[in-house]
């Protein structure tokens, strides 16, 4: 899953893609470097950030979803958790939501999923955006993550969602210690019986480790999706395609039991 932030503030590539022709250009990059999914998200959600008015959110993904459904031949994703602005979204061309917030923030978000017949991604987050930061506790984090997950897919099986993804939302309402927990005991969520989406792209406890800023994190990156790939993930969500794709497809062969067949 590529990301493709339309936001003046995202952490690692905020501002880069307001301008329409350049969101345009920069999604289809992504699918020509192997992305299977196009995440769209008009609304930063980095550690303290402030949430957008609905008006201007759909302002900033709905031309650029507009356009991209034209031109490139892969699923986008709307990265929000606000019911209208999915709404706005699907109708738009996007088929899959992807709700930071396991659809609590929006009552509405369930119903309009499954109007669509929308596929969506349930992740864990503790907190909001502006307060996930502010010392997260848990008393197993893999254990709590698993249980809201498990009641997360219970609500939209429920509202008539067919097709759910989870994701333990790494870096949400996480400390450095509860992120690497998580991406070790990720098979106990693949339990669950859904697709695992993990992101780990340029995160700040990869910062932690490597002390280097987001844009020099790719080894780190690499490093934590082969990880995620060898510990049950299905989706990655990044920012570096043609670099994760790479890893991804040696993490694939080195995960199954079965030997390549080479050319």
């Amino acid at each position: 899953m590529g990301i493709l932030n339309v936001t003046p503030d995202s952490f690692s590539d905020g501002g880069r893609y307001l301008d329409i022709e350049r969101a345009m250009m920069h999604g289809q990059k992504l699918v020509e470097e192997g992305a299977d999914f196009i995440d769209i998200g008009g609304e930063s959600t980095r550690p303290g950030s402030e949430s957008v008015t609905i008006e201007e959110e759909i302002r900033r993904v709905i031309p650029v979803i507009e356009a991209l459904v034209k031109i490139i031949h892969v699923p986008i994703s709307i990265d929000t958790c606000k019911s209208d602005v999915a709404d706005a979204a699907l109708q738009a061309g996007a088929t899959l939501v992807n709700d930071i917030s396991a659809m609590t923030s929006d009552v509405k978000m369930a119903s309009v999923a499954a109007k669509y017949q929308a596929s969506v991604v349930l992740m864990h987050m503790q907190g909001t955006p502006k307060t996930m930061q502010m010392n997260p506790s848990y008393k197993n984090v893999t254990e709590d993550v698993k249980q809201f997950l498990l009641e997360r897919v219970k609500a939209a099986v429920d509202a008539g969602i067919r097709q759910i993804i989870i994701d333990p939302g790494i870096g949400f309402g996480k400390k450095f210690e509860h992120n690497i927990q998580l991406l070790k005991e990720l098979q106990l969520l693949t339990s669950l019986g859904y697709p695992l989406l993990v992101g780990v792209s340029r995160k700040s406890f990869l910062g932690t480790i490597l002390n280097v800023p987001p844009d020099d994190r790719i080894e780190g990156t690499a490093a934590a999706v082969t990880a995620s790939i060898m510990n049950g993930a299905n989706i990655i969500r990044v920012h570096d395609v043609k670099e994760m794709k790479r890893v991804a497809m040696v993490s694939d062969i080195l995960k199954s039991a079965r030997l390549p067949e080479m050319p």
